[in-house]
């Protein structure tokens, strides 16, 4: 016999002014689009009870199971650098938690369930293809082995979402994170001044996520650690968040929130895709920087929590300031496995940011050049070769002292990525009902470096009239 989740909701726990209890808004005609059958088997879950009718209706927010206590998290942030003392989720809502059989507690959130006391006039659903973009994105990003919320599902509703004066088809997202915890919900608090709750959601994500850290410093120390690791990641594989607000940075160290999200093609320091990022605040460049002011916010919430002002400031400033060498640490063993360097150090930083300058001037492609190093046709992807060749005697000599660079390299560059075409391609498709092109680029981006010949076409950057140049938050 199938069987429900059975959800342990710690949060729900946690004082009423933490959230708002809110169950999802029914949908029309909910019909299932996706399950991640491996990921539903990881959280102790009943894949065959989700892909029946009982199943897909709690995904759609249709029914509840007994256990579940839906509610929508308050939090606030800066967006862009401006102030918002109240954001909260305003088309998600938290189902509740389950407990894996080895332990580990994962969140399950619906995105795009309707209305909350959130929502600020918004509708709280969401169409068709910012859930598939996320879903192929965020599991490309596990398959990658770069922490990550995951999608357990994606249904259609069966209803129409008005964007942009146009209709199109309504879908929710079913999110897996380890927690939703953000910078801006310790904001929250803070902006009101309401160190008891600081003190409860300290401890809560201490015991949730850091549970070696005996102290707000501690815990400060572990959050930096982790952001400047996952940022350098991120700048491995040529990823543009796009909107790292500090409302989308998950304290529990995972990215979250993949809305005008992009992967680069052309490679450029500069390269930006959201069209709401106006200015290039969150340049794929800049990320570093802005993770480093993120974590400034956090810590600053923490300072009442941190004995006496002067020490606390002090304390603070060098844990967020421990984030540039901490990054640049983790930065430069990434690029130099993605050179065949298995320990690269400071005198191999030079190496590596000539190639980058190089690919830069030459509008190489960021993926399928570092791919290029393991197969032999780097140079394919410089408008002049010469240039590339310029770099690779000195590469060549470097590797020499390497044992197996090859190896090195093959795990550390994809064969493929969520090219932004291809997922413009595969919601296209969608939107008239033809899910065979989101499948088949799920199937080839959940096998990375795999370079399997099936797929081999996704490998291809776009032609020029593919390229799609700006991305859409989806709200």
């Amino acid at each position: 016999m199938t069987q429900p989740p059975v959800f342990d909701t710690s949060y729900a726990r946690l004082p009423d002014r933490f959230f708002a209890r809110q169950d999802p808004v029914p949908v029309r005609a909910p019909a299932l689009i996706a399950l991640n059958r491996d990921l539903a088997v990881r959280l102790g879950l009943d894949p065959d009870w989700l892909a029946g009718p009982d199943g897909v209706a709690m995904l759609a927010g249709n029914t509840m199971p007994a256990s579940a206590t839906p509610l929508a998290m308050a939090y606030a942030g800066h967006q862009f650098g401006g102030w918002s003392h109240s954001l909260g989720d305003g088309r998600a809502i938290l189902l509740g938690e389950v407990v894996t059989p080895d332990g580990a507690r994962f969140d399950l959130q619906l995105k795009g369930a309707g209305q909350t006391p959130f929502s600020r006039r918004g509708d709280g659903r969401a169409w068709l293809g910012p859930v598939l973009r996320e879903y192929l994105v965020s599991e490309a990003f596990a398959a990658l082995d770069i922490p990550t919320t995951r999608a357990l599902a994606a249904v259609s509703t069966g209803e129409v979402v008005v964007r942009e004066a146009s209709g199109r088809p309504g879908a929710i997202l079913t999110r897996v994170a380890s927690s939703h915890i953000r910078v801006g919900t310790f904001q929250y608090f803070a902006a009101r001044d309401d160190v008891p709750a600081l003190e409860t959601l300290c401890k809560h994500l201490i015991d949730r996520h850091y549970p070696q850290s005996e102290t707000p410093l501690d815990l400060l120390r572990a959050v930096v650690a982790r952001q400047a690791d996952l940022i350098a990641q991120w700048m491995a594989v040529g990823f543009i968040h796009g909107v790292m607000n500090t409302d989308n940075m998950a304290l529990s160290g995972e990215t979250i929130d993949f809305g005008p999200c992009a992967f680069m093609d052309v490679y450029h320091p500069n390269t930006v895709f959201s069209s709401i990022d106006q200015y290039g605040r969150y340049a794929y460049a800049n990320q570093p920087q802005i993770a480093a002011w993120n974590l400034a916010q956090f810590a600053s919430c923490l300072l009442p929590l941190m004995g006496p002002e002067g020490p606390a400031i002090e304390a603070a400033t060098e844990a967020v300031h421990g984030f540039a060498p901490q990054f640049q640490a983790a930065w430069l063993r990434r690029f130099g496995a993605k050179i065949g360097l298995a320990r690269a150090d400071e005198d191999d930083r030079a190496l590596i940011e000539d190639l980058l300058s190089r690919m830069a001037t030459e509008r190489a492609d960021f993926t399928r050049t570092f791919r290029g190093l393991v197969t032999g046709r780097a140079r394919n992807e410089f408008i002049d070769p010469a240039a590339f060749d310029g770099w690779e005697a000195r590469w060549q000599a470097r590797l020499a002292a390497e044992a197996a660079p090859q190896a090195v390299m093959a795990r550390a560059n994809p064969v493929r990525i969520p090219r932004n075409h291809r997922i413009e391609a595969a919601i296209v498709a969608a939107v008239e009902d033809d899910f065979a092109p989101f499948h088949r680029l799920g199937a080839a981006l959940a096998r990375p470096f795999d370079p399997a010949p099936e797929f081999s076409d996704l490998e291809a950057a776009p032609r020029p009239e593919e390229r799609v140049e700006r991305t859409f938050c989806g709200t």
